[in-house]
């Protein structure tokens, strides 16, 4: 108790307020925990759905294949390979002196199950709890491994996104001039250059990866804050306060950081549950389109391109729009909590 108190000691009245002004939106308080809790579940993948052993006792030592890989040898087999865990033979080397403790879902996302009950895609089943694809992977396992690519994706794009942006905006809106004026005309230029069209062109001339991706979605991303922050410093830097600091010889650099800064990233952190949002389903149409993760990554657009091109199999398009739906509604929810959290209507209400 002595902790909590000293926690909320060490809280500003008026984040304290935010705080509250969070929680009393229901909707967006509770989406935030069910979102970090599906969150954490997805960052423990390899833990959920995996075609390796999280643990295996054999012959009195100890063995983690999810961490370590061992060869076939050490089990009695006859190849210095790594071991097929899922291999009857395997496992039954491994049951002649031990034992093992699987994942819920004993397939990882690329894993190719070759004795379907039907070609792929196959339809659910208890072993395959949403089927297969049309390769003979787990859906299960894909949408969760997917999931985490999404969020991992969207979260970076957003971070980068938003200290170029912010950065941008803020040394614009500060010097103003000539400065605000240039980086104005280079905006509208660079914001207007159709982006589509260069994604399809980059992506003829390199292997698209992860970071090749996220890097060009962050060549676009950030112009997006720059408005914002630059509305807020141009606001600020007649106020008072700033003039009285910079007179008494103050440096820019302080009075950014210290006193506009914080009154600009207010505004900003509202918009960042939406960036974020967007930015999942920006990764979401590359994959969907063929532009995105290379051929065979755990992609949510991969499915659902899978479920339009097999009407036939509706669980493929299905399932991965409802994690979709249920992912972005979760965001949206958020942003809306945060946005009603820094309404200065809410926060300085007497």
């Amino acid at each position: 108790m002595k902790g909590v108190s000293s926690l909320g000691e060490r809280i500003s009245p008026i984040n304290r307020r935010r705080l509250d002004n969070f929680r009393a939106n229901r909707r967006g308080y509770w989406s935030l925990w069910i979102f970090l809790f599906l969150f954490l579940i997805s960052l423990l993948a390899e833990f959920l759905a995996n075609d390796k052993p999280i643990f295996i006792q054999y012959d009195g030592h100890f063995f983690f294949p999810i961490l370590v890989s061992y060869p076939e040898t050490i089990f009695g087999g006859d190849f210095e390979t790594e071991a097929e865990y899922s291999d009857p033979e395997v496992q039954n080397l491994i049951g002649k002196k031990g034992w093992s403790i699987w994942p819920l879902i004993p397939y990882s996302y690329d894993t190719v199950i070759w004795d379907l009950p039907t070609p792929a895609p196959s339809p659910p089943t208890t072993q395959n709890w949403l089927g297969t694809d049309d390769q003979g992977r787990d859906v299960v396992a894909r949408l969760i491994y997917g999931f985490r690519i999404s969020i991992l994706f969207g979260l970076l794009l957003t971070l980068l996104s938003s200290v170029i942006g912010v950065a941008t905006g803020a040394w614009q809106g500060y010097f103003g001039g000539w400065t605000d004026l240039i980086f104005q005309r280079f905006i509208e230029i660079w914001g207007s250059m159709p982006q589509l069209f260069i994604l399809i062109i980059l992506a003829g001339l390199f292997v698209p990866s992860f970071w090749f991706l996220l890097g060009i979605l962050l060549l676009f991303s950030w112009i997006g804050l720059v408005g914002v922050v630059r509305a807020e410093f141009l606001r600020g830097r007649n106020f008072t306060y700033v003039l009285a600091a910079r007179a008494l010889g103050v440096s820019n650099t302080k009075i950014i950081f210290k006193h506009i800064l914080p009154n600009a990233m207010v505004a900003t952190i509202t918009f960042l549950p939406f960036i974020l949002s967007g930015s999942i389903t920006s990764l979401t149409a590359l994959d969907f389109l063929g532009l995105g993760l290379p051929p065979g990554s755990a992609s949510l657009g991969e499915l659902l391109n899978q479920g339009k091109a097999n009407l036939h199999a509706p669980w493929l398009g299905i399932s991965t729009f409802l994690i979709l739906a249920a992912m972005l509604s979760l965001l949206i929810f958020i942003g809306e909590g945060v946005r009603d959290a820094f309404d200065p209507r809410k926060t300085f209400r007497t």
